[in-house]
């Protein structure tokens, strides 16, 4: 536990390795991933991996902890000495989860607490979560933190390539005749996040690999010219070939980056994309 006794709490959507999330004394709260035969906690009793094997024959939904279960995660960082949580939650614009731990610390006494709408998830909530983390350890006290998280999530820009319009369109984000049409023609969008935390495409480019290679462009644009710091984030959905791709286009940037995160994109955004996503996402420090 760190001198400040401040935890950092964040949803299953942020896609951080468990023992990474140990290491930074970063508490995960589970999403809901809902199936006929029963419900489950993202990460805990099932992997991304089973979720994106059972697609797209098996396409769960998702809902929100209880209230229970968000008390309970408060609970869990209180009996562990700490005293402070800043909560960085999946973007509002997609989840409840936000609200849900916002009004849920509110009525819990033992811990000061500030939650913060991260209005994205993924590679770009992690990224805020495990700079916080970072900078907690290096001794930054409550105010400074309160300070910088609004600062870290405007600073944080995140892409993903679907290799499907299939589950766009069964979610209501583009229309049927746009997905038959982007389907023949091979289509691949690239989404990210708007002001408001809602997904919204900013490119369409035919072929997968092509897409792959439009990311890592829009990446190279952003990287700092001027010797400013910078964390690069990848992480695949069931297609780590395509990970691997993506990293032999930006190996210079990586290189170069003061950190650099990867890992595997969560069940929860995948209901909603498909699998085979990928995605990079860059911090400016």
């Amino acid at each position: 536990m760190n001198r400040q006794k401040i935890a950092v709490l964040t949803d299953s959507c942020c896609d951080i390795p468990a023992e990474i999330a140990a290491e930074n004394d970063i508490f995960i709260l589970p999403l809901k991933i809902i199936y006929p035969e029963g419900e489950y906690s993202d990460g805990v009793d099932i992997s991304a991996d089973q979720i994106y094997q059972r697609m797209p024959d098996q396409v769960p939904t998702t809902s929100l902890p209880d209230v229970d279960s968000a008390l309970r995660m408060l609970e869990r960082i209180h009996s562990q000495g700490f005293e402070r949580v800043i909560a960085v939650c999946l973007s509002s614009g997609l989840s409840g989860a936000y609200n849900l731990v916002r009004l849920t610390a509110q009525e819990y006494p033992h811990l000061e607490a500030a939650v913060f709408d991260s209005n994205s998830g993924s590679l770009g909530e992690g990224c805020v979560a495990l700079e916080l983390a970072r900078r907690i350890r290096q001794g930054a006290e409550w105010p400074q933190l309160l300070e910088l998280v609004p600062q870290l999530i405007q600073n944080t820009s995140v892409f993903f390539s679907l290799d499907t319009l299939e589950y766009l369109q069964k979610g209501g984000r583009i229309g049927k005749i746009a997905w038959l049409a982007g389907s023949m023609l091979q289509i691949k969008p690239i989404i990210s996040f708007a002001e408001d935390g809602q997904l919204v495409s900013v490119g369409k480019v035919r072929g997968r690999y092509r897409s792959i290679d439009e990311m890592a462009a829009r990446i190279r644009k952003m990287v700092p010219q001027d010797g400013r710091p910078y964390t690069l984030a990848t992480a695949h959905g069931g297609c780590p070939g395509d990970l691997a791709y993506l990293k032999s286009l930006l190996q210079e940037e990586i290189a170069c980056a003061q950190h650099y995160h990867e890992g595997e994109i969560d069940g929860t955004l995948g209901v909603h994309t498909g699998p085979h996503l990928i995605g990079v996402g860059i911090q400016l420090l």
